[in-house]
């Protein structure tokens, strides 16, 4: 009886990773909370910029793990990219620490250092993710891998736990308010506070990983691929011949002077506005590396099968991208929109602090995930469990729900209402059902799909899915139009923003400047050629892409099946 229970029951290592990610994860969301809200108030890049930045920094984030998975698959092995990866982004957490500390009397010099401490939080990360990522999927002999739902369910719980903790103590310390103005000194406190936890997860990872994490027969996972060192049996490598390489560099460089010039309709470089380059750079060489990391991929493909579930991989990750986008619009627009724009009391009529609202997604995630977790295990057992890109397509579909009851909550807020802190918790659990829904069911379709000798490496193609979806999550979150506290700001000025907004007034070129100076919009924003007059008319933007995106997908579902080849 012990050892079925035993068997049923998941590997220690499990909780080994569990640990280490959930500390990353509070210096990763610990950041992120206050991040945007530091490049405002601190830096002085206005919320425009701000939401573009925010999605170039999370959409690198997710496109270097494929740098970090070709390099575990070709030569350190997941063990090693781990520890580098952690200690990269301890050092640049300790980074934006001293941006923090050093902004009010130097601040050109407190941007310098916050761009690299970004640029070295990036690559750690990059060499992190994937690589414990698949970690968890190797922890699984072939004949238990029906269990890979359960285990990710369980692995991401980990990861929010780690958020929760970090979106209330971070804001706790290092968002405050002063007379309802932003008290910018303290943004250090939650940057040291990451900088603390990433160190703690690193830790955890190397003293345990020896015991812990390896295989039912007791052998290491995650050493380097060249060799196994118990028995020097070579392992699978990813090969990739020359030609498919130069066809894909060539490939990369024209799809990014393509995007280039769709995103800032120019091929050259002549605007070096922050904004601009974020834009015209980084997003394109996400996209562009995403197509061209698709063609060198499937020019590997040994077979029809294998080829198959490849496509499944690709073609799921091109509809979450579009989850992706609603999701992350909780650190830019949505924090802009408590900081300005909601009735943020709490209980006992305690104000929360605009960056905290974030927590109740975590919070969330760690009440649901071991329910989901049984219920599709119980699904299973009767055998109406649905297969995996329909789950997906539930959670675009509940994503687009939860934007079409704020839409319409905010809808008659005019310039000066304040929204309900009700109904952004609410978004936020209906967001986290989606959440359930489609990112640890992701995780688990590459880990049971993916050709072992580059699983590493399609987990980074996963996660590009992710970064596609940061950046179209940057670009949609510039688009927010004025809230209550930018009117406000205008009639301090002696200026009606509507009628400036309406084209109804010229201001002066002093006007402008103090606009400028306020980080005051002179014009509508817009998306694909249409105006956003309103928040409404924002929110709405998120219900038809992901309402759109979860109806094909759920269309598709049935075909994609038939593509896995008998995987589910």
């Amino acid at each position: 009886m012990s050892e079925v229970a035993a068997k049923q029951s998941h590997p220690k290592g499990l909780w080994v990773l569990f640990g280490t990610e959930m500390w990353e994860r509070f210096n990763f969301y610990g950041m992120r909370a206050i991040l945007t809200l530091f490049m405002v108030n601190a830096l002085m890049l206005g919320e425009s910029n701000a939401s573009i930045i925010y999605g170039g920094f999370l959409a690198l984030c997710y496109l270097t793990p494929l740098l970090g998975g070709f390099i575990s698959d070709k030569y350190l092995g997941n063990r090693s990219c781990i520890m580098l990866g952690g200690t990269l982004m301890a050092i640049g957490q300790f980074s934006l620490f001293y941006s923090a500390t050093i902004y009010d009397s130097n601040l050109g010099l407190s941007k310098g250092i916050f761009w690299l401490g970004l640029f070295v939080i990036i690559f750690g990360n990059g060499f992190f993710k994937p690589n414990i990522s698949s970690m968890v999927g190797s922890l699984y002999p072939p004949q238990e891998k029906t269990k890979l739902d359960s285990a990710f369910t369980i692995f991401y719980m980990g990861i929010n736990i780690g958020a929760l903790l970090s979106q209330y103590f971070v804001p706790l310390i290092a968002d405050v308010k002063v007379n309802n103005v932003q008290d910018p000194t303290v943004f250090k406190w939650g940057y040291l506070m990451a900088c603390i936890a990433m160190v703690l997860g690193t830790l955890v990872f190397f003293f345990l990983k020896n015991k812990y994490v390896i295989t039912p027969e007791g052998e290491p996972i995650g050493g380097k691929p060249n060799k196994d060192k118990a028995n020097g049996a070579v392992e699978e490598q990813a090969n990739f011949s020359s030609k498919s390489i130069g066809i894909a560099s060539i490939l990369f460089v024209v799809l990014f002077f393509a995007f280039r010039y769709f995103l800032v309709s120019e091929i050259g470089f002549s605007n070096f506005e922050i904004g601009t380059l974020v834009k015209g750079i980084i997003y394109p060489i996400i996209y562009a590396a995403g197509i061209s990391l698709a063609f060198l991929i499937m020019s590997s493909a040994e077979n029809m099968v294998e080829r198959q579930r490849i496509w499944v991989i690709y073609i799921v990750s091109f509809f979450i991208i579009f989850f992706w986008a609603a999701f992350e619009q909780a650190g830019s627009s949505l924090t802009f929109i408590a900081s300005n724009q909601t009735d943020r009391h709490f209980l006992f009529d305690w104000e929360m602090p605009a960056s905290m609202v974030q927590i109740f997604n975590g919070l969330f995630v760690v009440i649901l995930a071991v329910p989901f977790s049984l219920m599709w295990d119980k699904l299973r057992a009767k055998g109406k469990e649905p297969v995996s890109p329909l789950k997906q397509a539930m959670g675009l579909a509940l994503i687009a729900l939860s934007y079409f009851i704020i839409a319409h909550n905010v809808k008659d807020l005019g310039n000066s209402g304040l929204l309900a802190i009700k109904w952004l918790v609410l978004l936020y659990f209906i967001q986290t059902m989606g959440e359930l829904c489609l990112s640890p069911i992701g995780l688990s379709l590459v880990g049971k799909l993916a050709p072992k000798r580059f699983a590493s490496l399609l987990y980074g193609v996963f996660f590009i899915s992710n970064a596609a979806g940061y950046a179209l999550a940057g670009s949609l979150g510039a688009i927010i139009p004025a809230t209550g506290d930018k009117f406000q700001k205008a009639e301090a000025l002696g200026v009606n923003l509507q009628d400036v907004l309406d084209k109804k007034v010229t201001l002066t070129a002093e006007q402008i400047a103090s606009f400028e100076k306020e980080q005051l919009p002179l014009e509508y924003t817009s998306f694909a050629g249409f105006e956003i007059h309103n928040l409404y008319e924002f929110f709405m933007v998120f219900v038809v892409l992901c309402g759109i995106a979860a109806v094909i997908l759920a269309v598709l579902s049935p075909k994609l099946k038939k593509m896995m080849n008998g995987i589910t």
